[in-house]
């Protein structure tokens, strides 16, 4: 039994749900998201709740059960608080500046600046002086691949550190080779 699948979705009086031809439409404050539900679950929508319910027991059933739950709720979420990863930017000459609304210029210790491009319903922001990243949407999906191609540009390296990494993550660093013992 799901217990995600099962849980209700509570609307507040801010969000418009439309549900036609397999396709379904949250409306909030923030924007617009589109979502097409696998024809083998049922919503059963009101005006202040949504319950996911599935047609069999088959476990292909049962794990799109919990799946389109989770979607459904994060387009509510997106579409009333939006999301929000940071990344920290971390080395000597390391560091994000805005270009454009749509355009990132990240200096990683390459030899050329690299130029990133944001899609659409994605905006950047830079803080101490461009060492920390901010990308924000309404899709959660989109949010998160972005931070992850950004941080993929140069992955923090294991012996100083220098690299892109999300916000909190622990690096642990290796010792070098001075650190290690005499070659015998």
């Amino acid at each position: 039994m799901s217990r995600i699948g099962n849980k209700e979705i509570l609307l507040n009086k801010e969000i418009k749900l439309t549900f036609n031809e397999g396709v379904l439409t949250v409306k909030g404050p923030k924007g617009e998201l589109n979502r097409s539900i696998p024809t083998e679950v049922q919503l059963d929508i009101s005006d202040e709740k949504i319950l996911v319910k599935r047609s069999s027991e088959v476990n292909k059933v049962k794990a799109l059960h919990g799946l389109t739950r989770s979607l459904i709720n994060n387009m509510v979420i997106g579409v009333t608080n939006g999301f929000e990863k940071a990344l920290e930017i971390k080395g000597t000459g390391y560091k994000c500046d805005i270009k454009s609304k749509t355009e990132l210029v990240l200096n990683l210790g390459y030899s050329n600046p690299i130029n990133f491009s944001l899609p659409d319903g994605i905006e950047a922001e830079t803080e101490n002086k461009g060492t920390l990243l901010k990308i924000k949407g309404i899709n959660k999906e989109v949010v998160g691949e972005i931070a992850a191609r950004i941080r993929k540009l140069r992955k923090p390296e294991r012996y100083k550190g220098k690299g892109v990494r999300y916000q909190g993550e622990y690096v642990k660093l290796k010792a070098g080779k001075s650190a290690g013992g005499k070659g015998e």
